[in-house]
C-alpha cells in the first residue's frame, strides 16, 4: 500500500472513530507500528490530526479534512443523492452549486442528465467551487458563472468579499447546498464561517434551497450557520435516514426526499 493510500485510509478511520491507536491501525492496514507512527506524524505536521501518546485523535467535532480525502465516504450514497437532486432541476434555471462532496456529484449528475442537451447553454451554474467549474466549463450546455474570491484549499471553495459583488447582482432559481450539518433547530452550517457566509447569500438570492446530505449530517450540529431549517425547502437524503429524523425536518416545512 503506497504512501497516499495509508494516508487516505488513515483519515478516513479517524474521521469514522474519532480517535486511532497505532498498533490497532498498524493491524488493519496490514502494516508496522513503525509506519503507522511515521505516517501520524507526517500528518500531524499537516495539521490534518493530533498526535497523541500511542496514537492520534482529530482536531474537534468540527474537524474538516480537505476535499481530496473526502470523497470516497459514503460515495453511493451521494451519487443516488446527486442524481435525485439533478431531477428536480429544469432546463433553463439557474442553479447555485456550494463547493463540498456532494455538490460535486451534483454537478457530475446535471453534466449526464438527459433533459439537458449538449451544444448549447441550456443551464446557468453559479459556484464558488473551483472544482466543479472546472468539469462543467469545458460542456457546451452550461453557462458557468464563478462567484470570485480567495481560493480555501481544503475545499476548493472561493471565499471572501469580493464575491458579493457578484451574487448582489444576480438571482437563482435554486440554490443547492452542500453541508457538514444539518439539524431542525440549529439549521444548516459549514466548518469555516467564510464559506458559510457565501452559501448563505447563495441562499438568499435563490428562490428555492435544496439541501444535499447524506444521512451521518443529519440531527448535528457544526461552528458556523449557513442558514435556519424554515430557508430551506428541500431535503435530499439517503434511504438510511432514520424515519423520526424525517419526522421532524417535514413537521419544520422541510420536504425530505430519500433515495
Amino acid at each position: 500500500m503506497s504512501r497516499d493510500a495509508r494516508w487516505q485510509a488513515l483519515l478516513g478511520l479517524l474521521v469514522e472513530r474519532g480517535r486511532l491507536d497505532v498498533e490497532e491501525a498498524a493491524a488493519e492496514l496490514s502494516v508496522s507500528a513503525a509506519t503507522i507512527r511515521r505516517d501520524l506524524d507526517g500528518l500531524a505536521e499537516q495539521q490534518m490530526l493530533v498526535r497523541t501518546r500511542g496514537g492520534a485523535v482529530v482536531h474537534g467535532v468540527s474537524y474538516e479534512l480537505p476535499l481530496r480525502y473526502k470523497t470516497a465516504r459514503h460515495a453511493p450514497e451521494k451519487q443516488r443523492i446527486a442524481k435525485a437532486v439533478a431531477d428536480l432541476v429544469a432546463p433553463g434555471e439557474v442553479v447555485g452549486l456550494t463547493g463540498g462532496t456532494t455538490t460535486t456529484e451534483v454537478a457530475r449528475a446535471l453534466a449526464v442528465h438527459s433533459d439537458l442537451a449538449s451544444g448549447s447553454p441550456s443551464l446557468t451554474v453559479v459556484t464558488n467551487a473551483l472544482n466543479i467549474a472546472n468539469e462543467l466549463a469545458v460542456r457546451p450546455q452550461f453557462k458557468i458563472v464563478l462567484t470570485g474570491g480567495v481560493a480555501r484549499p481544503q475545499s476548493y471553495e472561493l471565499v471572501g468579499p469580493l464575491a458579493d459583488g457578484v451574487l448582489g447582482q444576480i438571482s437563482l432559481d435554486v440554490a443547492v447546498l452542500g453541508v457538514v450539518a444539518f439539524d431542525v433547530v440549529h439549521g444548516a452550517a459549514a466548518t469555516d464561517e467564510a464559506e458559510a457566509a457565501i452559501n448563505r447569500l447563495l441562499c438568499e438570492r435563490a428562490e428555492r434551497v435544496v439541501v444535499a446530505a447524506d444521512s451521518s449530517k443529519l440531527g448535528h450540529r457544526s461552528f458556523a450557520r449557513i442558514c435556519p431549517v424554515g430557508a430551506v425547502n428541500t431535503l435530499v437524503t439517503d434511504a438510511a435516514v432514520a424515519e423520526e429524523t424525517v419526522e421532524r425536518f417535514e413537521e419544520a416545512g422541510v420536504e425530505v426526499v430519500t433515495v
